[in-house]
């Protein structure tokens, strides 16, 4: 499971490849960086205890609003360009004929100086961001500071078996997503990742993870029935109990019963004709127009029981109607909203 997106901080307007990707990351504006900021709060202090004796929040932009121009250059002339271009990943993307942008070069200083400036003793990042944290070391000691230990957590490939969970690729399970999208999602693991999921995600005891990975190998009812025992773990983990054995019984009603789930999203649309196309991407604001239209080709979209396939279908909403844009997204249509009413 992950916080989304990426990057949360000043620094990522800076980065194209802080989790160690192929491609270069587009720039972020201000208000893009705030909004992920937010959201990354709101996501970490799920897991981590949020008292303010405890939890103290620092933005990097407090000391790189400070040392200008003058004091980046001085902190990138401590670091070697064949040092920076040792990193596994910039000597792939040379041996492939890639492109580096020069503010993906200089990120891992960027990262390093984060501790420098806070003075840390101790990190705890995933396995991809060692490198970063290994130069933040190095800075601390040319600075004449003690150098940070650094703790790696595992990096998981993501729900498709992808390199990892991202929000991009829609292969991750957010934290704070619902009780009941994050079982639905977590039924889409792939079989031969049920193990490690259990090991890294749960805090079901080593010897059940196993077992768990070695049901899920075995395919079919097995796999199955693996896969629901780590969704309810996870859950179970972040949300409680009760929540993970609702989710559980839902997940069994809808998908083993074909019936619908009992709460569904409300969605005013005002009851006005619209394309299909247009009342998935007002269902799923998330989705782009050729996402949607492969959610409609693909049958995907069904509105009271009718299948939609044709993005240009228009369509009149009728309050009570029920729309389903995706395999567990469900809405109850309202003709009206709040504001229409009155």
């Amino acid at each position: 499971m992950t916080p989304t997106p990426d990057g949360p901080d000043a620094r990522e307007q800076q980065s194209a490849v802080s989790t160690g990707r192929s491609v270069a990351r587009p720039v972020l504006t201000e208000q893009q960086l705030r909004e992920n900021a937010d959201s990354f709060l709101t996501q970490v202090t799920r897991v981590l205890r949020s008292e303010p004796e405890l939890l103290e929040i620092r933005r990097n932009s407090e000391w790189f609003d400070e040392i200008g121009v003058a004091g980046l250059l001085s902190e990138l002339s401590l670091v070697t360009h064949a040092h920076l271009v040792s990193r596994d990943m910039f000597r792939a993307r040379i041996s492939d004929g890639t492109e580096i942008a020069m503010h993906e070069l200089i990120y891992p200083v960027l990262q390093g100086f984060d501790s420098v400036a806070l003075e840390s003793d101790l990190t705890i990042v995933g396995s991809d961001q060692l490198f970063n944290e290994a130069m933040a070391r190095e800075l601390q000691v040319k600075h004449g500071q003690a150098p940070q230990t650094i703790i790696t957590s595992t990096v998981t490939p993501g729900l498709d078996g992808g390199p990892k969970q991202s929000k991009s690729m829609n292969n991750y399970v957010g934290l704070c997503a619902a009780p009941d999208e994050k079982f639905g999602r977590l039924m889409t693991l792939q079989d031969e990742l049920v193990g490690l999921w259990a090991r890294v995600y749960s805090d079901l005891p080593l010897a059940v993870t196993e077992e768990l990975g070695g049901r899920a190998l075995a395919g079919g009812i097995a796999a199955r029935d693996a896969k629901l025992d780590l969704a309810e773990a996870i859950v179970r983990r972040h949300d409680g109990a009760s929540a993970a054995r609702r989710s559980r019984e839902e997940f069994l009603r809808i998908f083993s019963l074909k019936e619908q789930p009992q709460e569904m999203a409300p969605l005013a649309l005002g009851g006005k004709a619209m394309t299909a196309l247009e009342m998935v991407t007002t269902a799923r604001p998330e989705l782009s127009r050729s996402q949607a239209r492969r959610l409609l080709a693909g049958g995907g979209v069904e509105l009271d029981g009718r299948r939609l396939t044709h993005p240009e279908e228009v369509l009149t909403p009728v309050e009570t109607q029920v729309l389903r844009a995706g395999r567990r997204r469900w809405f109850r249509l309202e003709g009206a909203t709040p504001e229409e009413r009155f």
